[in-house]
């Protein structure tokens, strides 16, 4: 006997015809013998209908009441299982966030998790009812639901392994698992069998959206061995883990992220110091930076640019026209742009990665503006219409079809 977590997207639980296709996954697991917890994010687009409707009353909600609305969306589809694995002969219980334990901090729309109270769980398990639990959500010491922002149902069902101490943790999407590049939009992309936690990390913060970077985050500091699947089909998935034996493959994906906000700052101050400042000054904001660029001092000043995510572009325009330490520089910002990735843990010792990608790129006409390397990655960021032409044109460069 194991115990297994299965989590379902939206996508999975869409409509009747969906929720009754988990339901069968669901009790075709437990039949064999296993603890079963499942945890399930809102039906389809449940999460941006409630934004919308949230917005045609106020165009600026609190976060916390946000986090009340949308934490109803997890609710309709945990109920609706609960019903649909009834009917099929098995006992099951529904749990909201709270419910099944989890404790987060108060950052309401992008909460951490900080323990699950296991009781709950544990106790249901005993009874042999199959638990299903909502994802993406939690209760802060004020005893307010919160939620853990976009994605956030695959950090639910990872924490819930760990703090199980879970046999398996399967994450079910529509696609049937992890690919060198998005199958939907670029031709001839292969299914991995295996990833790093690494890898895999690198994959999803640049943009690759079959799992959530803080769920894979979780994985890789408990160990927790992760299988992407399909719920559509029954095909095998691509597993994700600390060491694999694909060593001949030394790029594992190509991704696009056009959640992407460049900033210029031109004339800031040529003094020891001042990219700490600035720098520190959106950290406290909690606005992530990533690609950072600096140009050489004159005339006492220099130029620094970087990118945040496109979510993030009116705070960081506010924050830095009013920081009085630029007042006398200008600042500027480029939302028309998307950042490609190439990522794999071989790249160190194949050499000619970084000409490969930039030849393919040539290859199309498409010009780079900017370049950030890592032992593991290598991205640029180019004008958004390009995109979709530069993933296909990097993704045939690495794995030409005839391979």
């Amino acid at each position: 006997m194991a115990l297994i977590v299965q989590k379902f997207g939206g996508s999975s639980v869409a409509n009747a015809e969906r929720v009754m296709n988990v339901a069968r996954i669901v009790t075709d697991t437990y039949k064999q013998g296993n603890d079963v917890i499942v945890v399930v994010s809102a039906q389809g687009d449940t999460t941006d209908d409630l934004i919308a409707k949230a917005l045609e009353i106020n165009e600026k909600p609190s976060r916390r009441e946000m986090d009340m609305l949308l934490c109803s969306g997890e609710q309709i589809s945990i109920a609706l299982l609960a019903m649909a694995i009834e009917k099929l002969g098995y006992p099951a219980v529904s749990l909201l966030g709270w419910q099944a334990g989890f404790s987060t901090n108060s950052t309401y729309g992008s909460a951490r998790i900080k323990k699950i109270r296991t009781d709950r769980l544990k106790n249901e398990i005993g009874n042999k009812k199959i638990v299903i639990v909502a994802g993406f959500q939690g209760i802060c010491k004020y005893d307010d639901m919160t939620t853990l922002g976009r994605g956030g149902s695959d950090s639910s069902a990872v924490a819930i392994a760990a703090a199980m101490h879970a046999d398996r943790c399967q994450i079910f999407t529509d696609v049937e698992g992890v690919y060198t590049a998005d199958p939907r939009k670029v031709k001839g992309a292969k299914k991995l069998t295996e990833i790093t936690y690494d890898e895999m990390l690198e994959l999803a913060t640049l943009g690759a959206q079959v799992l959530n970077n803080r769920s894979v985050e979780i994985a890789k500091k408990y160990n927790v061995e992760l299988e992407v699947l399909s719920s559509l089909t029954r095909a095998s998935g691509t597993i994700v883990k600390e060491v694999t034996d694909m060593e001949k493959m030394f790029i594992r994906g190509v991704t696009k992220d056009t959640n992407v906000a460049r900033f210029s700052i031109v004339g800031v101050p040529d003094v020891p110091g001042i990219a700490y400042k600035i720098f520190n000054k959106l950290a406290a904001k909690n606005i992530v930076v990533d690609i950072i660029l600096q140009s050489i001092g004159r005339d006492g000043t220099k130029d620094i640019t970087f990118t945040v995510s496109r979510d993030n572009t009116d705070e960081t325009c506010e924050l830095l026209n009013n920081y009085d330490l630029l007042k006398d520089s200008v600042v500027s910002c480029d939302t028309d742009v998307a950042k490609i990735s190439v990522v794999g843990a071989g790249m160190e010792s194949h050499p000619g990665c970084a000409a490969t990608m930039f030849e393919a790129l040539y290859g199309v006409d498409i010009n780079i503006q900017m370049i950030a390397t890592s032992e593991i990655k290598i991205s640029v960021l180019i004008d958004s219409k390009d995109a979709d032409r530069a993933v296909n044109a990097v993704h045939a460069a690495f794995f030409p079809e005839n391979d």
